[in-house]
């Protein structure tokens, strides 16, 4: 999926904290609408970056759609476009979507499975909701590859989870590990993300890795996070420090959410459009490579034309960080 520029300020839109006695304090964020092109753009809503934080972990980025009617809004056509730097987890909860890349890989997004494609030195890909496809549901995520490995060759990974319950949780872990359960797809940093759903009025307490901080993306329905409520598209973010997690639904119906957690990312990034670099230059290097070089190489199979790169801004990218 397309990205985010990074170059400029982003409004914050952040909630603030809030804390309960004897538990983490949750950070809340809030998203912002953004439009992926084309005239009849498909909307998602974007939690991660904000001014108030860029990371979660080396979780970089995370966009959340639908459910939209496929017939309303046209789907996802998302045409060639390329990646640096980065890793792109595809999850759905409803819908379909194709996705061909430059390493010649051709797979499909369904609800339940994890695709999960590194960008490294360059990558470019397509992601186009199948003609099947009525009801389009689902996130996007980024993972900031550490700097040891940024510049790492392309690569492409498909997991499908086998569900476990924990008491009213049905929990599919496709990165990382949770509530007894690992997933087989390697990662570069210490990393977590897990689709939880919780029965209509339960509680459930999770263990978790004390050097991780993590993130709550609330999918359906609303969700009480060591205490604090948290609400259709909201993110409750914790810091490091906490050996557990208590989720509660207090509501008459199912409530779904993401979880993603890791070790804190101490690497100061840019992230501007698609690519994650660390200076100005890197992602000027890369743009003029997209615009006119062959390091991306051709996805084949999709019947138009490739996404051109936007202008950089007149002022120098700065590297950022999320403070604590």
């Amino acid at each position: 999926m397309s990205g985010v520029d990074m170059g400029r300020s982003a409004p914050s839109t952040s909630a603030g904290g809030q804390e309960r006695a004897g538990g983490a304090r949750v950070e809340v964020l809030t998203p912002r609408d953004v439009p992926l092109g084309g005239p009849r753009a498909m909307t998602v809503r974007r939690t991660l970056p904000q001014k108030t934080r860029t990371l979660i972990g080396a979780w970089c980025f995370i966009d959340h759609y639908g459910p939209d009617d496929v017939a309303q809004t046209g789907g996802m056509d998302v045409a060639p476009h390329p990646h640096i730097g980065l890793q792109t987890v595809s999850w759905l909860f409803s819908g379909e979507i194709e996705h061909r890349d430059s390493m010649g890989s051709h797979a499909f997004v369904r609800p339940g499975e994890l695709n999960l494609m590194t960008g490294g030195h360059g990558i470019s890909h397509t992601e186009v909701s199948t003609p099947g496809t009525t009801v389009l549901h689902g996130v996007q995520l980024w993972v900031a590859l550490p700097g040891d490995h940024r510049d790492t060759g392309r690569d492409f990974r498909h997991h499908a989870p086998e569900p476990v319950r924990q008491g009213g949780a049905v929990i599919r872990v496709f990165l990382g590990t949770l509530a007894g359960d690992t997933s087989p797809v390697p990662a570069f940093t210490p990393l977590l993300g897990a689709e939880i759903v919780l029965d209509p009025h339960t509680t459930t307490t999770l263990d978790t890795d004390p050097a991780f901080e993590h993130g709550l993306l609330v999918d359906q329905g609303s969700i009480r996070m060591d205490g604090t409520l948290l609400s259709g598209a909201e993110l409750g973010c914790t810091g490091p420090g906490n050996e557990r997690m208590t989720l509660a639904n207090e509501t008459d119906a199912p409530a779904r959410a993401v979880l993603v957690g890791g070790t804190p990312f101490e690497e100061r990034i840019v992230m501007w459009w698609n690519f994650v670099g660390r200076t100005h230059e890197e992602i000027a290097q890369a743009r003029e490579d997209w615009e006119h070089g062959t390091r991306f190489g051709v996805v084949e199979g999709y019947d138009g034309d490739r996404i051109p790169a936007p202008q950089l801004p007149t002022t120098r990218l700065k590297p950022r960080g999320t403070a604590r």
